[in-house]
């Protein structure tokens, strides 16, 4: 039996293109975005982390007024504190140069070769008071050296000999040295010779093991 042509049902997918188009931009038909990891925001997330901690102590209405405040707070100190530890390991990146000032090279602060008290009673006869008290610095780092008290190396800082000192009673006396040495070699400080009679009573201490 043969059906005529006009009396078949066309099982062929007929759709409006342009509804297809509009249903594309929506956001609820967007599956692709479901397969896509949201990137991850630490200030977001700290910010609800804290939010529900605050929350747990002080109540919903102290979270959703200072949250963000103490968020500020906890981020200030902690940059204080990382500011606070490079203080203390290299001070030096703290001190001021000035332009008159004479930068020292790290090749010329040597322990070894040198006469140190030939030397710092040269630089004391022609009042050269900043380059006595570089030399008296690195005389008091030979000492060191020699009692193997620390293991003296040309690329340390001046900071990491402070914590190589075992004892406080070398410890104490050698940090005054250092500081007054590093304000006056990266500082604004300068030297005069009540400073270097300060350092020359601070080594003292130091090759006597830090007693009066």
């Amino acid at each position: 039996m043969i059906v005529p042509t006009d009396t078949l049902v066309s099982d062929t997918l007929v759709y409006d293109t342009a509804t297809v188009a509009t249903w594309q931009r929506m956001p609820e038909y967007d599956y692709n975005r479901e397969l896509i990891t949201p990137e991850f925001n630490i200030l977001e997330w700290l910010n609800l982390w804290l939010g529900k901690l605050l929350q747990k102590i002080f109540g919903s209405k102290f979270a959703e007024q200072y949250t963000e405040i103490v968020l500020v707070v906890l981020f200030i100190l902690l940059l204080l504190l990382i500011i606070w530890f490079l203080y203390k390991k290299r001070p030096e990146l703290f001190m001021r140069l000035k332009k008159s000032q004479m930068v020292y090279d790290i090749e010329e602060d040597t322990i070894y070769g040198v006469d140190f008290q030939k030397e710092i009673d040269r630089a004391l006869l022609h009042k050269d008071y900043r380059e006595a008290v570089r030399l008296l610095y690195l005389q008091t780092l030979k000492h060191l050296s020699d009692t193997e008290r620390i293991e003296w190396q040309p690329y340390k800082t001046p900071t990491e000999y402070i914590y190589e000192l075992k004892t406080d009673i070398l410890r104490i006396p050698f940090r005054g040295l250092t500081d007054r040495f590093l304000r006056v070699r990266y500082g604004n400080f300068e030297a005069d010779e009540s400073l270097f009679r300060e350092m020359q009573a601070l080594q003292e201490k130091i090759r006597k093991g830090g007693t009066e």
